[in-house]
């Protein structure tokens, strides 16, 4: 009984998952909305923790802003998928395997400069993402990225701003912003590797090339570091897995606290 239990508890409740097109398509919405639920559980971990209380607020509220983009794509998600699943379930009870995030969100709040490096190298990516996902064919999509691109510019703008102050601030900022860039770098070419359901909605027009991103990226990414007096870091070796589902130690760490009320009290409503 025991076992049956332990079972019950960490098994997937999501029904049959669509095949063909709608699979692809199902897929592709997870790939970019995982991204955001992770990261915006990464600072949501950060609230009553952050230097300044003004600062504190603003990563609750960016936090509170993938959220809310991230229940727009589940939602969109469970209707293509029509199978019982909901906003809820997609978001909290997938087994760590299913989850399709890149490695760079979930690494860990080791301290302010991470959080803001993090935060800066994605919302780059995320930022540019939107605005040609707003191009895509699919409505649903498209409108998704409309109404959430105001909302990253400004944390585009927030992270910037950041990276700006700790890099050109005094030498003890210059030298921990410095550090969280060097090792967060490694997960950046990720951001642009494609998967299987990434090149199928990409030659139906649904999708958005991040590859012809790539370029434009660096060059973005490099210009705001230059400003803030950071070196660009120049490494050959890049961190993947996270888009085929393994991801690194910090994940699980990170699932347990994402999920225990709905694995504790299964089908919980308020």
């Amino acid at each position: 009984m025991k076992e049956e239990i332990i079972n019950s508890a960490f098994s997937s409740p999501l029904g049959k998952m669509p095949k063909g097109q709608k699979g692809l398509l199902y897929n592709y919405i997870l790939g970019i909305a995982d991204n955001s639920l992770i990261l915006g559980q990464r600072l949501g971990e950060l609230c009553g923790h952050g230097p300044s209380l003004e600062t504190d607020i603003a990563l609750t509220n960016i936090s509170l802003d993938l959220f809310g983009q991230v229940r727009s794509y589940y939602q969109y998600a469970a209707k293509i998928a029509n199978n019982g699943s909901n906003e809820d379930t997609i978001a909290m009870m997938r087994p760590e395997r299913e989850y399709v995030n890149v490695l760079l969100v979930e690494q860990p709040n080791t301290d302010f400069g991470y959080v803001i490096a993090r935060q800066f190298l994605f919302d780059v990516y995320h930022f540019m993402f939107l605005t040609e996902l707003q191009n895509s064919k699919n409505e649903t999509l498209a409108a998704i990225a409309k109404k959430s691109i105001k909302e990253v510019s400004y944390h585009l703008r927030f992270s910037s701003d950041w990276i700006k102050r700790l890099g050109d601030g005094t030498q003890e900022s210059h030298k921990r912003i410095q550090n969280a860039i060097n090792d967060l770098w490694t997960y950046t070419d990720e951001l642009f590797h494609q998967t299987t359901a990434d090149k199928k909605m990409i030659a139906e027009n649904i999708g958005v090339d991040t590859l012809k991103l790539k370029e434009t990226y660096y060059h973005n990414v490099s210009e705001i570091l230059n400003e803030a007096t950071l070196d660009v870091p120049e490494l050959k070796y890049f961190q993947k897995g996270g888009k085929q589902g393994i991801h690194s130690e910090h994940m699980g760490y990170i699932l347990a606290e994402l999920q225990y009320m709905q694995r504790t009290y299964p089908n919980m409503s308020w």
